[in-house]
């Protein structure tokens, strides 16, 4: 699946939601409506993340458990909308004519099932018992908030003077280069970056949020919702463990967010050697 290209900056709100993939919109409003709630010690909001934390490793509605959270609805709405707007006053799809093109809309279904239910379960998780700060924010990407967190570093505001965009080699300071980086969080990342299939991929990914979590640094659950979804897809999946490369290799700023390609990464910067991750395949 190719990533949907971005709306044009003057066009209309309708414009702007349908150049969003239904993954990255439903986890914005589930994310949206339960953190500030959530961050306010609401009940409703407290119950709800809760349930979803619990969810945490289990599969989308395959877990009943699961029926009746919030992101899943969430999501229903959003692809009834669109089905209705590709169908005109009916509402029903083309793609329902032939058995081909169901089969191919129930593959693409379960891929978005699975990418929302994924993302928002590890925000669940990693937002857990932290009320002061949200977990969610955009810009951090993966590669971004790993880097941070295998340095040591902990929230998002560094306390020493950052390196801007413009400074040299000379300027950067020694600890902050990659090669500096901690080796034990590198080789979890790089076990991210090597897993085979979605539940291995869940797994690691928990098992990096519970770190984060300890070191307060938030990740953006969208642009991971969006890259989940294309890793699913075998031949998207390079593009997408390309863009968790860059942002690591990438230099931040303490304030700075990340400038991102179709799939989410940031750009320019080297790309992670693929044989780290067929080591890490192999030590698995």
């Amino acid at each position: 699946m190719a990533p949907t290209p971005p709306a044009p900056p003057n066009g209309t709100d309708t414009d702007r939601r349908a150049a969003l993939s239904l993954p990255r919109q439903a986890v914005a409003r589930t994310i949206g409506r339960l953190q500030s709630g959530y961050q306010r010690n609401v009940p409703w909001a407290v119950a709800s993340v809760a349930r979803l934390r619990r969810e945490a490793g289990r599969d989308a509605h395959v877990s009943p458990t699961a029926w009746g959270l919030d992101h899943l609805e969430t999501l229903a709405e959003l692809r009834e909308e669109r089905r209705t707007a590709d169908g005109g006053k009916d509402g029903v799809s083309p793609a329902y004519f032939s058995s081909l093109a169901y089969r191919s809309r129930q593959e693409q279904e379960r891929r978005e099932d699975t990418a929302v239910h994924v993302a928002v379960t590890l925000w669940a998780l990693h937002q857990q018992s932290l009320r002061d700060e949200p977990m969610h924010l955009t810009g951090w990407s993966l590669g971004r908030s790993v880097r941070r967190l295998a340095h040591g570093q902990t929230g998002i505001r560094d306390s020493g003077s950052a390196t801007g965009d413009g400074g040299t080699a000379d300027e950067i300071r020694a600890e902050e280069r990659v090669e500096n980086a901690s080796e034990t969080v590198r080789r979890r990342f790089v076990r991210i970056g090597a897993a085979s299939d979605t539940d291995v991929l869940a797994t690691r990914l928990r098992e990096m949020v519970l770190l984060l979590r300890s070191a307060r640094i938030p990740l953006d659950y969208t642009l991971l919702a969006d890259q989940l979804l294309l890793w699913q897809d075998e031949n998207r999946r390079d593009d997408v463990r390309r863009a968790w490369g860059q942002d690591f290799h990438r230099r931040y700023g303490s304030s700075r967010r990340a400038r991102t390609d179709g799939v989410g990464g940031a750009l320019d910067p080297d790309i992670v050697p693929a044989e780290d991750f067929e080591a890490a395949d192999a030590d698995s």
